[in-house]
């Protein structure tokens, strides 16, 4: 019986130092020479799936260097590219916990915590990338960011991943009628599985490690992403039409644990939302000139870029939104259609 509770004892200790351990790397205070408390050096750790030649690791490093020039090295951020510490949902419910105080996850992947991001998802919901950016700054934007503070976390910027449009193998997508009867390969979201669906084609979900293969061997004939994802997925071996559908703009949203921002001093977080802030900016500007550069290398590689009949696209998902299963942010939408 002794031994037993020893055993016990032991893996409970041992636990609960793991879990400090863990915990201490979301938010590390480091004591300077004089061990002086107002020398510690908040380290904030910031982990993603993305590589380093990506615009958002670039804004990320970009982040810490503001940061730590406006706190004058007082607090900085340890970023962790890759997936190195786990997958994107991973690393979002470590930030719940407080184990990892940020990461940078798609608004799709929020949706099966935050319903009301389903709204990003819609087809075309945006009129164009001003009527995106306007209402990503707009109090709905706003608003959004801290929609997750009732799951532990918040906003502090949005990041730009560009529109989706469609690319094919065989067959060119010039009008909504061509995706008719098209298997199309999509993310694992429910809004994109019925966007194929109203538009006549066959959602198919498939991991993006396996997309060349499944394109290359007519597993499916067609898929959707953006300029950059066209190119570095090198896609465009196998995919010879890309159509201009932009169908959905879903923004990447940069997070910060609750747990953590309240730990905060109050000057640090407002530096820390300032230097966020000023990232957006700066990869936003990354992600055009790279777009521009992949959209050259796409007309490059002999792929025809196609100008669509978008008004046939629009019409065929409107029902969309008339679904049950979207009837919780109908309201959220319409708001946006009024954002000039």
């Amino acid at each position: 019986m002794g031994k037993s509770v020893s055993l016990f004892v032991a893996g409970v200790v041992t636990g609960l130092l793991v879990a400090c351990l863990v915990g201490s790397f979301a938010l590390r205070p480091e004591k300077g020479g004089d061990g002086a408390r107002q020398s510690d050096k908040i380290v904030l750790k910031l982990a993603h799936g993305l590589d380093e030649k990506h615009p958002v690791h670039q804004a990320m490093l970009f982040m810490k260097k503001r940061l730590e020039e406006e706190t004058g090295g007082r607090a900085t951020l340890d970023v962790y590219s890759g997936g190195v510490v786990g997958s994107e949902v991973e690393c979002l419910e470590q930030v719940q916990q407080g184990q990892l105080a940020m990461t940078k996850v798609s608004t799709a992947a929020l949706e099966a915590f935050l319903p009301e991001m389903k709204v990003f998802s819609i087809p075309f919901a945006f009129r164009d990338a001003t009527h995106f950016w306007n209402t990503l700054h707009s109090p709905i934007g706003k608003q959004l960011l801290t929609a997750g503070v009732r799951r532990n976390f918040r906003g502090l910027c949005y990041y730009d991943s560009g529109d989706r449009n469609f690319y094919s193998t065989q067959k060119p997508i010039r009008r909504v009628e061509d995706v008719g009867r098209m298997k199309i390969r999509v993310m694992n979201s429910r809004t994109a599985m019925d966007m194929i669906t109203a538009m006549g084609g066959s959602p198919c979900p498939t991991s993006w490690g396996e997309l060349y293969t499944a394109l290359q061997q007519g597993m499916v004939d067609a898929a959707e992403n953006n300029f950059p994802s066209f190119i570095t997925s090198r896609h465009f071996e196998v995919c010879k039409y890309f159509t201009l559908s932009a169908h959905q703009r879903i923004p990447d949203m940069m997070i910060i644990s609750t747990k953590v921002f309240d730990a905060l001093p109050a000057d640090i977080q407002t530096t820390l939302q300032k230097v966020a802030d000023e990232s957006e900016a700066f990869q936003r500007d990354l992600w055009k000139k790279m777009t521009d550069e992949c959209i050259a290398t796409t007309r490059e590689k002999g792929v025809e870029i196609i100008t669509p009949e978008i008004e046939g696209f629009r019409k065929a998902c409107a029902p969309i939104l008339e679904q049950k299963d979207y009837a919780d942010i109908r309201k959220l939408y319409n708001e946006i259609q009024e954002v000039k």
